[in-house]
C-alpha cells in the first residue's frame, strides 16, 4: 500500500513539475538569503577571532601624552593584565613621488628585534625593521598596493618637524588595523592613508621619547574584568595625560568590523521571512487545489483501508519534496552567494586569510526553519484530506451559487463578456486573490527596499558633505596652538577662508549613563563646517552650553535644557556641568559641539585650536598641496572631494551586488507567486476555456480570461507594493539600522518606484507568457473528456 502511494506521489510531482519549481524557487531564495547572510556573518566572526589571536590583538588600549617606561611594570601589576606593551604612537604627513596630494600616516613603533608582544604584524612581503637602521619602516598592505610600492621603494614623512627620507623594508597587516580609518574620515581610503612601523628607537629619537611612551596595550587573563582593569589603569595614567583606556569593543576598527557582523545579523532576520511566508502561503494554495481536485481518490484511498495518518503522511510527503528541492537549491546558491559577499567584504576588512566554511549547524538550521514554514502553509489542507470521511469525499463538492446581483448589473453595463468572467473569479476567491495580489506586491517591496539603499547614501552624502561642509581641505595640526596660526593658515597659497575647530577628549555623564567623546569647538555661527540638521537647518553653537545630536541625547537620555557633567580627559582634565542648548538630527555618527571660546575657557587656557577648515581656489591646490608637505606643524590634511569620491567607491561597489542579489529575489518572488496562481487558475478552468473555444471563442480570447486575472491582480500589487514597501522602509529597515554609526534616512525617490513596479511587470508578463503556451496547446478533446 505505501508502494503504491509513493507511485502515486511520483506521479504528482512529475504532473506538477512546474508548480513544484516555483514554489521551490520561492523557498530556495529565502534558504539562500538565510544562509548567505549566516554564513558571511560566521566566516568573518571565525576569521576575526583567529586573526585576533593569531596575531595577539590586545584587549585593552590607552593613549597618554607621555609617560616614564618604568609605569609599564607598575601597570602589569593590576589584577587581570596578563601582558604589557608600551609603544609609541604619532601621526605625519606622508609625500610618495607623482601623488600631488599630501598623505596622512600613522606611524606605530616596533621593536628593532624580535616581534611585538602585543598587535603582532603578519608579514606580507620582505622582512621586518633591523637595529641601527633609523630609517626603516613596514608599511601596511593596502596602502603598499594603492600605490604600487614593494621593498626597497622609499616614501617621505615631517616627523615631529623634520623631514625624513624612509625606505621600505617590509609589507605587513596587523589585527589593530583590520579596518584602517584615519581621523575625520568615515571609511577606509588606502590612498590617502596608510600606517607605518618604525623601530622603537628611532621613533623616541624623532619625537624627543627617549625612556618614554605614548600609548599602552594589554592583554588580560581570562576571566578578567576589563571595566576593572581600565579604571585602574586610568588612575596610574592620568597624572601623564592619560585620555582614558578603551577596551577591545571600542576600538575603532573592531567596533566597525563587529558593528558590521551586527547589520548581517539584522538583515538575516527581515529580509529571508518574506520568502519564506509568500512560500508557505503558495505551498497552500497548490495543496488545497490538489486535494480539492482528488476528493475523490481520497475517498477511494480510504475506503481500501488507508488511515487517516497514511492519507496525511502522503500529502506531508508532497510539501516535503517541494520544501526539499528549495532548500537543496537554497543550499548551493547561498552558499556561492555567500563567498562572493565574504569576499566583497573582505576587500573592505583587510585580513591576511579568510576563512569561508560555514559550519553545518546553519544549513541543519535553514533547512528546519524552511520544512517548518512549509508545513505551516499546509497544515490546514492536510488536516482537512485526513478528516475527509470516504462518503463525503466520493462525492463531487457542491457547485457555487450563482445569482443576480446589484453588482453584476454593473458589470453587464461597463464591461464584455470575457472582462465579466475574470471579474467574477477574482471575487469568487477573495482570499486567494488577495493572498495572490500579496505574494507580488511583497516582490515590489523587496525591490524597493533594496533600491531604497542607493536614495539613503545619496541623501546622507548630499546633507552631510554637500551641505554641511563647504571647506575645500581640512588641516589638523600636531597638537594644540594659539589661534594666531589662523593668520599662518590665511597666508596659505589660493586660501580665500579659514575656520578653526578643537576637539578635546571628554566623558559626558547624566546620572546613570555616561559616553567617551570628543567635544568639537567651532565658531558660534560656522561657515564652512556647519553644524546641519537633517532638515536642511543651519544650527547656531551658542556660548555657554553644547549642541548634541539627538543620538546622542537619546544615549545619555537627555533633552534641551537638562544638565550634562563634562569630564575632560586631556591638560588640566577639569571637570563642569553645562547644559544641553540645542539638539539636531544627523546621519552619521554622535557629534557634540561647543562654542569655541566657551570650550578654550573650560578647559582654563589661552584661545587655542587643533586645526582649520580652508576654502581654497581650485587652481591653487597645487600650491597649496606643496605648501602643506613642507609645513611642520601639520599632522593631517583631509580633502572633502576625496572623502565623497571614497564613500560613493566604496558604498557604490557593495550596493552594486546588493542590489544585484535582490533584483534577483524579488523576481523569483514575483514569477513564483504569478505561475502558481495562474497555473492553477488554469487547471480548475482548463474544461471551461476548452469549452469556450469549441463555442468559436479565439485564442487571444480565451488567453485573455485567464490572464486578464493575473494582469489585473498584478496591477492591483503594484500600489500594494509600493506602500509595503514604504511600511518596510519605514518600520522595519530605518529601525534596524539606527545606530550610533549612522543612521538610514526615510527617503524613496520617484524613481525606486518606478524600477521596483517595472521589475514587478516584467516578471509577470514572462509569467503570462509561458502560461499562454500551455493555453495554446489545450488538447480540446482530452480536456472535454475529463470529468468536472
Amino acid at each position: 500500500m505505501t508502494t503504491a502511494l509513493n507511485r502515486k506521489l511520483t506521479r504528482d510531482i512529475w504532473h506538477m513539475r512546474g508548480q513544484i519549481l516555483a514554489v521551490a524557487i520561492v523557498i530556495a531564495s529565502g534558504v539562500a538569503m538565510l544562509v548567505m547572510s549566516l554564513g558571511t556573518m560566521q566566516s568573518l566572526d571565525e576569521t576575526a577571532r583567529a586573526y585576533y589571536e593569531r596575531y595577539g590583538f590586545a584587549q585593552v588600549f590607552a593613549t597618554v601624552k607621555r609617560a616614564p617606561e618604568r609605569l609599564a611594570r607598575k601597570i602589569g601589576k593590576i589584577p587581570g593584565v596578563q601582558a604589557v606593551e608600551t609603544r609609541i604612537f604619532e601621526f605625519a604627513i606622508l609625500d610618495i613621488a607623482g601623488f600631488e596630494e599630501p598623505l596622512l600616516g600613522s606611524i606605530v613603533s616596533i621593536p628593532e628585534q624580535g616581534e611585538p608582544l602585543l598587535n603582532r604584524l603578519a608579514l606580507r612581503a620582505g622582512r621586518l625593521v633591523a637595529p641601527g637602521r633609523p630609517d626603516e619602516v613596514v608599511i601596511s598592505e593596502p596602502f603598499a598596493l594603492a600605490h604600487s610600492l614593494t621593498p626597497g621603494d622609499r616614501v617621505g614623512a615631517i616627523l615631529n618637524g623634520h623631514w625624513r627620507n624612509l625606505e621600505i623594508v617590509g609589507i605587513a597587516l596587523s589585527p589593530e588595523f583590520v579596518y584602517a580609518i584615519g581621523p575625520g574620515a568615515l571609511m577606509p581610503d588606502d590612498k590617502r592613508f596608510g600606517i607605518l612601523w618604525m623601530g622603537r628607537e628611532a621613533l623616541a629619537a624623532a619625537f624627543d621619547l627617549d625612556g618614554a611612551f605614548n600609548d599602552v596595550s594589554l592583554s588580560l587573563m581570562r576571566g578578567a574584568q576589563p571595566q576593572e582593569v581600565i579604571d585602574r589603569l586610568d588612575q596610574i595614567l592620568a597624572r601623564h595625560g592619560g585620555i582614558g583606556a578603551i577596551e577591545r569593543a571600542d576600538q575603532i576598527s573592531n567596533w566597525f568590523l563587529m558593528n558590521e557582523i551586527e547589520q548581517m545579523r539584522t538583515m538575516s532576520a527581515i529580509l529571508p521571512t518574506i520568502f519564506l511566508a509568500v512560500a508557505a502561503f503558495l505551498t497552500n494554495m497548490i495543496l488545497a487545489r490538489l486535494i480539492a481536485t482528488e476528493r475523490e481518490e481520497i475517498g477511494l484511498l480510504k475506503a481500501f483501508g488507508y488511515s487517516n495518518w497514511a492519507v496525511a503522511w502522503h500529502y506531508i510527503k508532497l510539501v516535503f519534496a517541494m520544501a526539499g528541492i528549495g532548500i537543496l537549491l537554497g543550499w548551493g546558491v547561498g552558499y556561492w552567494l555567500g563567498l562572493i559577499n565574504t569576499r566583497l567584504y573582505a576587500e573592505n576588512f583587510d585580513f591576511p586569510f579568510l576563512y569561508y566554511r560555514p559550519s553545518p549547524a546553519v544549513f541543519i538550521v535553514v533547512a528546519l526553519i524552511s520544512l517548518a514554514v512549509a508545513m505551516l502553509g499546509a497544515l490546514g489542507s492536510v488536516r482537512h484530506a485526513a478528516a475527509l470521511p470516504p462518503a463525503v469525499a466520493m462525492r463531487p463538492p457542491a457547485p457555487p451559487a450563482y445569482s443576480r446581483t446589484w453588482f453584476s448589473l454593473i458589470l453587464a453595463r461597463w464591461f464584455d463578456q470575457p472582462t465579466r468572467i475574470v471579474i467574477r473569479q477574482i471575487l469568487r476567491w477573495p482570499v486567494r486573490s488577495f493572498l495572490t495580489t500579496a505574494g507580488i506586491a511583497m516582490s515590489v517591496a523587496v525591490m524597493i527596499t533594496a533600491l531604497q539603499w542607493v536614495d539613503a547614501i545619496n541623501r546622507m552624502i548630499d546633507v552631510n558633505f554637500q551641505q554641511a561642509q563647504r571647506q575645500d581641505v581640512s588641516v589638523g595640526l600636531v597638537e594644540s596652538r594659539s589661534s594666531e596660526i589662523l593668520r599662518e593658515f590665511a597666508r596659505l597659497p589660493g586660501v580665500l577662508t579659514v575656520e578653526p575647530f578643537r576637539a578635546v577628549a571628554a566623558r559626558l555623564r547624566a546620572g546613570s549613563r555616561h559616553k567617551r567623546i570628543a567635544i568639537e569647538g567651532v565658531p558660534n555661527t560656522p561657515r564652512l563646517n556647519l553644524v546641519y540638521d537633517t532638515s536642511e537647518r543651519p544650527v547656531s553653537v551658542s556660548p555657554g552650553g553644547l549642541v548634541m545630536s539627538t543620538k546622542l541625547a537619546e544615549v545619555l537620555g537627555v533633552g534641551r535644557g537638562d544638565m550634562i557633567t563634562v569630564e575632560v580627559l586631556e591638560d588640566r582634565r577639569p571637570v563642569f556641568e553645562v547644559p544641553v542648548m540645542d539638539l539636531f538630527e544627523t546621519y552619521i555618527g554622535t557629534p557634540v559641539y561647543m562654542e569655541i571660546g566657551t570650550l578654550n575657557r573650560v578647559m582654563r587656557e589661552r584661545p587655542a585650536i587643533d586645526g582649520a577648515h580652508l576654502l581654497v581656489d581650485p587652481t591653487a591646490m597645487p600650491a597649496l598641496f606643496r605648501a602643506l608637505k613642507k609645513t611642520p606643524k601639520v599632522s593631517g590634511v583631509l580633502l572633502r572631494r576625496a572623502v565623497i569620491d571614497t564613500f560613493e567607491e566604496t558604498m557604490g561597489k557593495l550596493l552594486l551586488v546588493f542590489v544585484s542579489f535582490f533584483a534577483g529575489f524579488a523576481a523569483t518572488l514575483a514569477v513564483g507567486t504569478t505561475y502558481n496562481s495562474a497555473r492553477i487558475a488554469l487547471s480548475e478552468r482548463g474544461r471551461d476555456l476548452a469549452t469556450l473555444r469549441v463555442l468559436g471563442f479565439s485564442r487571444a480570447e480565451v488567453s485573455y480570461i485567464l490572464l486578464g486575472e493575473v494582469a489585473i491582480l498584478t496591477l492591483l500589487a503594484m500600489p500594494l507594493g509600493c506602500l509595503a514597501g514604504y511600511g518596510l522602509v519605514a518600520w522595519v529597515i530605518t529601525n534596524a539600522f539606527d545606530t550610533e554609526l549612522f543612521r538610514l534616512p526615510l527617503i524613496i525617490e520617484d524613481s525606486t518606484y518606478g524600477y521596483a513596479v517595472l521589475l514587478g511587470l516584467a516578471a509577470s508578463i514572462v509569467t503570462a507568457a509561458l502560461v499562454r503556451m500551455r493555453i495554446d496547446r489545450l488538447d480540446l478533446i482530452a480536456v472535454l473528456k475529463t470529468r468536472e
